[in-house]
């Protein structure tokens, strides 16, 4: 079989592993451009093409894996590689607040998209876990879950694409507040090229997560290392990186609810990589075939997302330099999950 797993030695391992990180990092770096000037000219808006356009090209890299890995019989990989990269993605806010040096992210940002979006997320997490305790059903090895959490993704779009139009709530608008604008220079483009662009981008991500799915599965092999510890603490954060970059981008080219809406929407769009995993996994539920350190970084990915929907209403007024306090309970949060995989292996044993 092309590029087995078996096949792979552990030097070209890491370099296959290594090269795929890079072109999703280079890749990504081109996207928030891109999508920037779609929102623009398409009238979708920052909040809603962040979400859908960002959050969908910079994800493919880290759904094709999981599904590679599900449909190959790798629940860990699958499943940690979906839910550690949620976890990573909300860090990646605090490293854009940190480049922003105005204000702080979360006040300059705030938007009614992006709390709805952020609501949205915590639901989403909250199916996962009802998935993961819930009884093993299944129909054609489908847990009812999963399509639940394909209808509530969808569900909630239409509910943060009517409040564009019909806002029952508005943030108060101070001086570091960056509305959603259309930039004038996004019209010296055709239109086409710019989809173009993105097809050919997002493709390229799709392909570089395949890649890194069999990579990813040489390591565990070769190492030793767990399927779980390498989709958390590998391949959930390089196959993040376009979020990472796309988000530093979009900071410093003034679009911040882009860069917002960027994180949280692609965290939505993250949890269906466990949805389309559990559609390819052929041995019955994935979500009861996923390790309690799988579990554990669900959990940690509610707080974190609770933390950060609470700088985003609270507001916090910061001087330039400074970042907010959900910036720094973010960091620490996601800094104690890496101690508890390191220390305590599978976080207390195996799903039951």
């Amino acid at each position: 079989m092309f590029l087995s797993p078996e096949s792979l030695s552990l030097p070209l391992a890491i370099a296959l592993f290594v090269a795929t990180a890079a072109l999703i990092g280079v890749v990504g770096t081109r996207l928030a451009r891109i999508v920037d000037e779609l929102a623009d000219r398409t009238g979708l808006g920052e909040a809603i093409a962040g979400a859908v356009l960002l959050g969908l090209a910079t994800s493919l890299s880290g759904i094709v894996l999981s599904v590679s890995a599900a449909w190959g019989g790798r629940a860990e990989l699958a499943m940690s590689n979906a839910l550690g990269g949620i976890a990573a993605q909300t860090l990646f806010l605090t490293v854009a607040d940190i480049s922003y040096r105005r204000a702080n992210l979360e006040h300059a940002a705030a938007s009614l998209g992006n709390l709805l979006q952020g609501a949205l997320l915590l639901c989403l997490l909250s199916l996962l876990l009802v998935g993961r305790f819930s009884p093993e059903l299944t129909l054609w090895h489908v847990h009812p879950v999963t399509p639940l959490l394909f209808f509530g993704y969808l569900f909630g779009l239409r509910l943060i694409h009517q409040a564009k139009f019909e806002p029952m709530w508005s943030p108060a608008q101070t001086l570091e507040t960056r509305a959603d604008e259309p930039d004038a220079a996004s019209a010296g483009r055709a239109l086409t090229g710019l989809w173009f662009s993105f097809v050919v981008l997002a493709a390229m991500l799709g392909v570089a997560g395949w890649l890194m799915e069999r990579s990813a599965t040489a390591l565990s092999a070769t190492t030793g290392l767990d399927q779980a510890a390498i989709g958390i603490l590998l391949t959930s954060v390089a196959t993040s990186l376009p979020e990472l970059v796309t988000t530093v981008a979009a900071v410093r080219r003034g679009a911040l609810t882009l860069a917002v809406a960027g994180i949280i929407g692609g965290n939505a769009f993250d949890t269906l990589f466990a949805a389309a995993a559990d559609v390819a996994y052929r041995q019955g539920s994935i979500y009861h075939a996923m390790p309690d350190s799988v579990s554990l970084w669900i959990a940690l990915s509610l707080l974190m997302t609770g933390i950060l929907l609470v700088g985003l209403i609270r507001r916090e007024e910061q001087g330039p330099g400074r970042i907010g306090f959900e910036s720094v309970a973010i960091l620490i949060l996601y800094l104690a999950g890496i101690a508890m995989v390191l220390i305590g292996g599978e976080g207390g044993g195996d799903a039951s």
